[in-house]
């Protein structure tokens, strides 16, 4: 297998995992900050010819700008190089909110990304870009040319996640309406009810529970959200299922974008455990906290690539 993988900064420790599925060493990249601003960018090889028929893998979560931007001139650059192929893992996607307009002029950053990332050339057999849990499920058919994006579930380690809890009289239970589906998925697959949150929307930012649909008393529910941000919708609604007399609550996401205040308020909330996986980079601000558990979905990806240049 000759695979180049390399990573941006804050993705290391999923790309290492990745690389180690995948038994192939992590590449480097020399990077460089000029007093003006710029940012040099090089893939650390030792020759001039380095690339040249190699399939270079390339993961990085893009969840800032400077990442964005290292996605595409290191992609522009590995094809323009003699890359075979280009594989981009993206295990976050950033901007995936921002995935539609509601308001006249509004930037749909969700789609602007994904036409920038589809800008990179198409390597000899093939450009790919490989997401995870989207927030919208059209997003995928944003990438556009010749550049193939696949969806990828964080599902299996999602429903091994809620089996290793153990729990009895296990309820599926959503933040609001919008992830009804999902949740029914993973209820249909442990044979467990689903419960749901209607919210009332008071003004453009903030949303008040209005009712708990299902019935909750004496189950031990395990909320899902594709992630979690600020954790206010999660705490609301945990709130919400203990009133309505739940035995516990957990909660499980695929994403933890944590910002700043988001762990105290998960820890202040009524919370038996919080699991999430290791897509965004994130997830190390609550490795080993008591009430916080991180799955990691490398080996999906990896064996994705595997297909895809073996």
């Amino acid at each position: 297998m000759s695979v180049l993988l390399v990573s941006t900064v804050s993705s290391e420790p999923f790309a290492r995992r990745v690389a180690e599925a995948l038994h192939v060493p992590l590449g480097g990249v020399d990077r460089q900050d000029f007093p003006d601003g710029e940012h040099y960018l090089r893939f650390d090889i030792g020759e001039r010819l380095g690339l040249l028929e190699r399939d270079v893998v390339l993961v990085a979560a893009t969840e800032n700008r400077t990442n964005i931007d290292e996605v595409y001139r290191l992609g522009c650059a590995a094809v323009k190089n003699g890359a075979r192929t280009l594989v981009l893992v993206i295990p976050y996607f950033g901007y995936s909110t921002m995935e539609r307009a509601t308001k006249p002029g509004e930037v749909v950053s969700a789609k602007t990304v994904a036409r920038h990332l589809s800008a990179i050339p198409r390597a000899v057999r093939g450009t790919w870009v490989l997401l995870m849990d989207l927030h919208a499920t059209g997003i995928v058919h944003y990438f556009e040319g010749d550049l193939v994006a696949l969806e990828l579930y964080a599902e299996p380690k999602i429903v091994e996640a809620i089996r290793s809890l153990r729990l009895p009289n296990l309820c599926l239970a959503s933040t609001d309406m919008g992830r009804a589906k999902w949740v029914e998925a993973f209820a249909n697959r442990l044979d467990a009810p689903v419960a749901l949150i209607h919210k009332k929307r008071l003004s453009g930012s903030q949303t008040r529970i209005s009712a708990v649909v299902g019935d909750v008393a004496g189950r031990n529910v395990v909320i899902y959200d594709d992630m979690i941000r600020t954790g206010g919708s999660l705490v609301q609604a945990a709130e919400a299922y203990v009133q309505a007399g739940a035995a516990s609550v957990h909660a499980l996401t695929t994403h933890l974008v944590l910002p700043p205040g988001a762990i105290a308020s998960l820890e202040a909330a009524p919370l038996a455990r919080v699991i999430g996986t290791d897509t965004h980079p994130n997830h190390r601000l609550v490795e080993g906290r008591p009430r916080f558990e991180v799955v990691s979905v490398a080996a999906l990806f990896a064996d994705v690539v595997r297909r895809l240049v073996d």
